[in-house]
């Protein structure tokens, strides 16, 4: 007989936006992942730049502090038709990678295409058929919004992931 070990984790899941950064906490494993929860942090316009992603950075580092993740997983920086919007997201990034870092967790990094893979079936996947996938994986009572959803997709193939066979098809790395 083989045993197989697969341990429960849990994983703080972040889509990095200035304005709307998506989070979402969730614990087990690949075949069991429960939600702890999940929500858009939401910054005015009429914060600057600078200040939106302290209030990212600080928000994130506020929900480490009390959930306790064993470790963060990322949406992986896509391909943007503008600089400054790439710019914007690559901003976002470091704030929720400097609220891990800050709390010394490991973070994982997961392309869109492979994300929208594991939790859809296609790369392609438009928002809406995430958001409705993740909602029928995990069994919740309303469609979450659509940067919450990304975020519980991520932590998803997060937990996926988890599994050596398929980290490599996830191409999960640690950054």
């Amino acid at each position: 007989m083989v045993w197989l070990y697969s341990p429960v984790m849990r994983v703080l899941a972040i889509d990095p936006a200035v304005r709307n950064t998506g989070y979402a906490l969730l614990e087990g494993e690949a075949r069991s992942p429960v939600v702890l929860g999940y929500d858009v942090i939401s910054i005015p316009k009429s914060l600057p730049q600078s200040a939106a992603l302290a209030a990212v950075r600080s928000h994130l580092a506020n929900l480490i502090a009390k959930f306790q993740p064993d470790e963060v997983a990322v949406e992986g920086i896509i391909y943007v038709q503008s600089h400054q919007t790439a710019i914007s997201m690559g901003a976002a990034r470091a704030a929720a990678l400097i609220a891990a870092a800050d709390h010394g967790l490991p973070v994982y990094e997961y392309s869109p295409k492979k994300v929208k893979s594991a939790v859809v079936g296609k790369g392609n996947a438009d928002k809406s058929q995430v958001a409705f996938m993740v909602r029928a994986l995990l069994g919740l009572a309303e469609t979450p919004p659509s940067d919450a959803a990304d975020a519980l997709a991520i932590g998803i193939a997060h937990l996926q992931a988890s599994d050596p066979l398929k980290a490599k098809l996830l191409d999960r790395r640690l950054v």
